[in-house]
């Protein structure tokens, strides 16, 4: 069970709610590989009754068949959703567009009220490091905030304008203090939102090694030109799949026995860095 949740995200989390009344539309950042386990769900209470934007970001890391499904699923209960790639800039463009449309009834309102031009006021929110910043720095086109690919990066508040139409306010990432389902902990660890540090990285391997041959059976022949037999029944099975990746990559120690922890660094940064193809971690 993975536990969480530091001091400086309940500072982070007051900081918001302070600051939602000031706020026009909230664009949520999740990772297109586990859309609902990094959609945090605080978040739905703070931004009640404004508009939202759900951006599906590293949606090329991810298996597109499920993309396209998560891109219905969000649609359909209402938020306005765009692919993105924070990091290549891919779809960042259309952000603005999507922006306006999803504030389209508070520019009418204004209009009616006489006020006309008040820049759309947006919240960027997101769990650390699902690319926020990021995010931010290509939609802007400057770096205008700190980026880092450690979780926690961003500590204070930020406003930036991008033009006499938006303003965004920056936000750090911020996780929930307790995860009801343990599988939610597992995925978010698995694409690094939480700090490899505070893990048992032989056990989250193992976990991965059990959900890629069930769903992506080739994936680790590929890979590493392994032989893995059905069925996986558990870790035990699992252990001996990872056995062979060490022995493979020559993760070994002195005498030649298999070096578990260094073969289970290899498999989850393989995985992070798509070399075991693209996987995407939970359907709707």
């Amino acid at each position: 069970m993975i536990q969480w949740y530091p001091g400086h995200m309940a500072k982070a989390k007051r900081m918001m709610q302070d600051n939602i009344k000031l706020i026009d539309v909230v664009i949520e950042l999740v990772d297109a590989r586990v859309p609902l386990s990094s959609k945090n769900p605080d978040i739905d209470k703070l931004a009640n009754n404004k508009s939202r934007v759900i951006l599906l970001n590293k949606y090329d890391m991810a298996d597109q068949r499920h993309t396209d499904a998560w891109k219905d699923y969000f649609e359909a209960k209402g938020y306005f959703v765009a692919l993105v790639n924070s990091k290549s800039g891919k779809g960042v463009k259309q952000v603005r567009e999507i922006v306006n449309k999803a504030c389209e009834e508070k520019i009418a309102r204004d209009r009616r009220k006489g006020i006309i031009n008040r820049p759309v006021r947006a919240m960027v929110v997101g769990i650390p490091n699902v690319g926020k910043s990021t995010f931010i720095n290509s939609f802007v086109g400057k770096a205008t905030t700190k980026t880092g690919n450690k979780p926690g990066v961003t500590k204070g508040k930020q406003w930036i304008r991008i033009n006499k139409f938006i303003e965004l306010l920056d936000t750090p990432g911020i996780l929930w203090p307790k995860f009801e389902d343990p599988a939610v902990g597992i995925r978010l660890a698995l694409i690094g939102s939480i700090n490899d540090t505070i893990i048992n990285k032989i056990d989250l391997a193992l976990d991965l090694i059990l959900f890629i041959h069930e769903n992506y059976p080739d994936a680790l022949k590929k890979r590493y030109e392994i032989e893995v037999t059905d069925p996986l029944e558990d870790k035990k099975d699992a252990a001996k799949v990872l056995e062979q990746v060490a022995i493979k990559r020559s993760c070994l120690l002195k005498g030649g026995e298999p070096d578990l922890e260094r073969a289970a660094n290899l498999l989850l940064d393989d995985f992070r860095s798509t070399r075991l193809g693209k996987i995407t971690l939970e359907c709707p």
